[in-house]
């Protein structure tokens, strides 16, 4: 029997989409094992994924040294067949390379690809290309011998559990916010998300969606905006929960960031904020119902990086000021 592992132990969304390959890899080998590995903290995303027989949780932030070499020790005991490494560094590189499957694929920035049986390159695309790859393509390269090169959805499975706990806010019709970002030039100003929920549709209530660290961000855009039917929600759901509720809204709004895969996973409608970063990276919207909202104007500056910086390096913000209201509410003439 196939017994595969998936590692991907970077970002939230970064997990979200390298769900793909378990789609790919269960639709295709649909009596194979599939486990995935991820960091500390990540590990909700997967709970309940009826596609994952096990869920293996490596914690980064303790011991990190220790629970590495425990962790290697663990994926070799295991004996798999494959190791599918979608992340590129070398910690993940070094339990690839300790895990003794015959079959190991990665990328090639990743400092142990030497051992690698299908060894990929990562291209990320030039900004303004007009083509790009996306990551959840470049993923499915790894697998693409012993699959074919077609890509297919990242996905979410939230459990019954995590709808009947956000019933409560389906009542009316809403809109999902997700204000924050790790990094400050990939987000959004607060006073810029107070500005579009004041021109929102009255009748719609607005839930600010994040993580308990979020929660001060959100209750500032509250207080702030005029909108008489904002809730914040920041800190109160979990990863299955917050894209639960996402699914059911009329308009989701993230930043580049993790909640715009949780609406590509739950095929919601989104619209994608980018200022510092650019689409081409490929971290896009992969749905119909997705659209990318960017400064119209190419600056000199932008793309700053590919992930981001913790103040605008030029002084200016210009990639996030001059995003207006009238892009972001492309939608509603469609709803109204």
């Amino acid at each position: 029997m196939l017994k595969l592992l998936v590692i991907q132990t970077a970002f939230t969304g970064d997990v979200v989409l390298a769900t793909a390959l378990v789609e790919k890899l269960h639709l295709r080998y649909p009596d194979a094992q599939i486990d995935f590995l991820v960091r500390k903290g990540n590990e909700g995303l997967l709970q309940g994924h009826p596609f994952i027989k096990n869920l293996l949780v490596w914690n980064k932030k303790e011991q990190k040294q220790k629970n590495l070499l425990k962790m290697a020790m663990q994926v070799r005991k295991e004996k798999y067949t494959h190791v599918i490494n979608v992340h590129r560094f070398v910690t993940s590189g070094f339990i690839t390379f300790f895990s003794g499957a015959k079959y190991k694929a990665g990328f090639d920035k990743n400092p142990f690809s030497f051992c690698y049986t299908r060894k990929v390159k990562h291209i990320i695309g030039e900004p303004y290309s007009g083509s790009y790859t996306h990551e959840v393509a470049r993923n499915q390269q790894l697998i693409a011998d012993i699959t074919d090169g077609e890509a297919v959805f990242p996905a979410l499975y939230p459990t019954v559990s995590d709808e009947t706990k956000i019933k409560q806010y389906q009542g009316a019709p809403y809109i999902c916010i997700a204000p924050s970002s790790v990094w400050f030039t990939k987000q959004f100003p607060a006073q810029k998300w107070v500005e579009l929920i004041n021109v929102l549709p009255a009748h719609y209530k607005i839930y600010l969606l994040g993580a308990p660290s979020d929660k001060e961000l959100g209750e500032t855009i509250a207080n702030k905006a005029l909108h008489k039917q904002v809730i914040n929600l920041c800190g109160k759901l979990g990863f299955l929960e917050s894209a639960a509720l996402m699914k059911g809204a009329d308009m989701n709004y993230a930043n580049d960031s993790a909640p715009l895969h949780f609406a590509s996973a739950m095929n919601a409608p989104v619209t994608a904020v980018f200022c510092s970063t650019v689409p081409a990276f490929g971290f896009g919207p992969l749905r119909a119902n997705g659209r990318v909202v960017e400064i119209k104007e190419r600056l000199y500056c932008r793309p700053c990086g590919l992930h981001g910086h913790k103040a605008c390096p030029e002084g200016h913000f210009r990639c996030a000021a001059e995003i207006t209201n009238d892009q972001l509410l492309w939608w509603t003439s469609k709803k109204i």
